[in-house]
């Protein structure tokens, strides 16, 4: 279910710690759940979470901006990430590849 969030892009911008990208200011004032992320410490820096405990493989590490539990994408096995905003309704995330500076959020479906 997509919700309809406002919020000032510069103080979603502010609030993540990294400036606004050109053209995404229209993308991050349609929600409101990236306002709501803070800088958060992987709780597994090594790997998935899930996938760790059952010697699971991963193609590509998602963090979640809540609680900082690490994820597989969805395009590997587990598909980890999104079963935990699932599971708890914690609704952005970011990537964990390097050289990638995205966050994603599950509730709008909006790439920031």
């Amino acid at each position: 279910m997509r919700h309809s969030c406002q919020g000032d892009p510069a103080q979603i911008s502010q609030g993540l710690g990294w400036p606004a990208q050109p053209g995404t200011e229209e993308i991050m004032s349609a929600c409101i759940h990236m306002m709501a992320v803070r800088d958060v410490a992987p709780r597994t820096p090594e790997g998935c979470e899930e996938c760790l405990a059952i010697g699971g493989v991963w193609v590509h590490l998602r963090l979640c901006l809540t609680c900082g539990h690490v994820g597989c994408c969805d395009s590997s096995p587990g598909r980890h990430a999104t079963k935990h905003f699932h599971a708890t309704a914690h609704p952005a995330v970011r990537s964990l590849q390097p050289g990638e500076n995205w966050r994603w959020c599950y509730v709008d479906e909006v790439l920031a």
